[in-house]
């Protein structure tokens, strides 16, 4: 098979039109290593490949015109991979080209195994989802949006945490707000604290062990000293390194304590944790292990240990490595223990929402994720975006992918785990690129990211995971959707319950008026920016222009547009009887929309200029690590809230 036919089989576009109409081809080194990197996808002569069937909606699937009828169909459970196929739920033949699937099954994973008249086998996954994700269980809300890392308290060791978080929520449910919307709090690397882009996990599976109120930890008897815990909190920006001298060290100490305090009801519940964890958790503490003794990327270890061997894992954690491995477990432990308290806390409030968490489009290629599911994550490839006006050498993101053949073989489980890992804290996620679920722009490391190429990903597949998921764990999923995107791919979305994601500094006509208030669609999460724009103040001040102009960034907009801009915002509140233009203005406008979740920045509310992350910039700006100006115990008298809750009066909810 030549190499565009092996492209063509693993779903990957040799060539694509750009936003501008301009052909791209992809260079054929490139695309050697594209394909080099996805497993081995067989061609398929019977169907195109997963089946889904919306549950209490007729389902059929066409097989293709090569299938030597009739074809036998088995519909079989998942088996463990232990215990041999799973039992067959369903079977028939199909004597004509449409199969037409049984509507009587029950909503989970399946696999569907075919044969034709000739002997040809073919094997794909079935899912059964609901006809829709859970859509919410709330009429009209709104969130307050925060940057967990940049939290300010008195009690807290120089960064945010899940106690300052606790706390807020409390804010948030007095001032009205369903709940408060947070960066990814995955898991980074604890050896690496330079390394802080919460986009940029190790592991999409896991906590971030740094968000831990250490002194709630169960064996935690003193921290440092209060010289150095005032040092850290006085910094302007997060100081990671530092924070996490103090942290680390001090969850070492107390772990030390927990493990002699046997019997315990900590001990117990933490027993209970592991337990529950199982085999993923045993190969995280593992890889984590690992990874602290070889100090370089997992394909350069040796070679007993290139692959995530159970057997092989579970050995090391009984060996002498097993104190750091149950350090690496203990701590996941307390995460998961202090953000599942700061969950309930929000249901016990009458939150409708709770918790918001972004989900990262990607993870680093040397970390737990990529290791783990090496057959469904890319680890030499990167997702990024092809060239465009703003971007005409286009993107890299550094963050290796799912790929589709990967994901079919695992029946999409690693995508599930990816979602549920998340979605079991939250009462919405918001999926970063989410066209990516349809298709991502690969770029081979090594390679600029004009030589990239398009892979096509299941979307119908991952929609329907996604609703399974969504409905199984109460959870509203929200698109990040901004940009151009194909035509009937938001439809699509919509028409699986999947909200989209409007920002209203794009929300423009082509001669730049703002839309207004009745063009928002209900099932959406509207905000006036995100953490990669302008905050109001900043753009309102010019401050995102000059600073990028500082950083020798081409801002792609005028000082002149700018101003029009701003007219332009002003006749759209002029329009709705909105005579001011301040924040307040601005939230009163959105607050009257039909979009169910309205989410409010800290950032805006406090007036800050410098927006939370500069796209392209690692050290030239202070990314992910600036703190809001405002301590959390001062945040009540430090904004309008008065005013706040008059322009969310609409959206309040209902006491009780």
């Amino acid at each position: 098979m030549d190499l565009y036919s092996q492209a063509h089989n693993l779903g990957i576009l040799t060539e694509f039109f750009d936003g501008q109409g301009v052909r791209h081809v992809t260079d054929e080194a490139a695309l050697k290593i594209i394909i080099e990197a996805f497993p081995e996808a067989p061609p398929r002569r019977l169907v195109d490949g997963g089946v889904v069937i919306r549950s209490g909606l007729p389902a059929r699937s066409r097989l293709h015109d090569e299938a030597v009828l009739p074809v036998t169909w088995t519909i079989r459970a998942l088996g463990s991979g232990q215990d041999g196929p799973g039992k067959v739920v369903a079977s028939g033949k199909a004597t004509e080209q449409m199969v037409c699937w049984p509507e009587n099954l029950a909503v989970g994973s399946y696999r569907l195994e075919l044969v034709d008249t000739s002997a040809c086998h073919e094997e794909v996954p079935l899912l059964v989802a609901p006809e829709k994700a859970f859509v919410g269980d709330f009429e009209r809300g709104w969130l307050l949006a925060v940057q967990l890392y940049g939290i300010r308290s008195g009690r807290n060791w120089g960064v945010g945490d899940f106690t300052d978080l606790a706390n807020l929520i409390t804010l948030s449910a007095e001032l009205g707000a369903e709940g408060v919307g947070l960066n990814p709090l995955h898991a980074l690397f604890d050896d690496r604290p330079g390394d802080f882009s919460p986009y940029a996990p190790n592991s999409r599976l896991f906590l971030n062990a740094l968000y831990i109120d250490v002194e709630k930890a169960p064996g935690f008897k003193g921290g440092p000293d209060r010289a150095a815990l005032a040092r850290v909190r006085q910094t302007e920006e997060v100081d990671y390194k530092s924070v996490a001298a103090l942290k680390w060290p001090a969850l070492q100490t107390a772990f030390t304590a927990f493990k002699a305090a046997v019997g315990t009801s900590e001990a117990k519940e933490f027993a209970a944790y592991r337990t529950e964890g199982g085999a993923l958790l045993e190969r995280f503490a593992a890889f984590e292990v690992l990874r602290h003794r070889f100090k370089k990327p997992w394909w350069e270890w040796p070679g007993e240990w290139q692959q995530p061997d159970q057997g092989k894992c579970q050995a090391l954690l009984q060996g002498p490595d097993q104190d750091e491995a149950t350090f690496v477990m203990y701590v996941q432990w307390l995460a998961e223990r202090q953000l599942r308290g700061v969950k309930d806390l929000a249901h016990r409030l009458g939150m409708k929402v709770g918790l918001y968490l972004d989900v990262a489009v990607g993870v680093q290629s040397d970390g737990f994720d990529a290791w783990n599911e090496q057959g469904a994550i890319s680890r030499s490839l990167s997702v990024g975006a092809p060239p465009d006006p703003l971007n005409t050498v286009g993107q890299n993101w550094g963050l290796a992918g799912f790929n589709a053949p990967g994901l079919e073989q695992k029946s999409f489980q690693p995508f599930r785990d990816m979602l549920r890992a998340s979605m079991r804290h939250a009462g919405a996620i918001r999926l970063d690129h989410v066209l990516g679920l349809k298709r991502l722009y690969l770029v081979p490391h090594g390679f600029p990211a004009r030589q990239g190429a398009y892979a096509q990903m299941p979307f119908d597949a991952l929609l329907a995971a996604t609703a399974l998921e969504s409905v199984a764990n109460h959870c509203v999923v929200i698109g990040e959707d901004l940009g151009t995107v194909p035509p009937g791919f938001r439809e699509q979305m919509a028409d699986w319950g999947i909200w989209s994601y409007k920002v209203m500094m794009f929300e423009r006509d082509d001669a730049g008026h703002f839309r207004d208030i009745d063009y928002y669609v209900p099932n959406a999460l509207i905000t006036f920016s995100t953490h990669d724009l302008s905050t109001y103040a900043g753009w309102r001040s010019f401050g995102d222009l000059n600073t990028k102009r500082a950083l020798g960034i081409d801002p792609g907009e005028t000082d002149q547009e700018r101003w029009r801009a701003l007219a332009m915002l002003d006749e759209v509140l002029r329009h709705n009887g909105i005579e001011r233009n301040d924040l307040y203005a601005m939230i009163s406008f959105l607050s009257r929309t039909r979009s169910r979740l309205l989410a409010i920045s800290l950032e805006d509310l406090f007036g800050v200029v410098a927006q939370p992350n500069i796209p392209g910039t690692i050290d030239e700006h202070p990314n992910w690590r600036q703190k809001l100006p405002v301590a959390l115990e001062d945040m009540i008298r430090a904004f309008d809230a008065a005013a706040l809750k008059a322009t969310t009066s609409g959206r309040v909810r209902a006491a009780g």
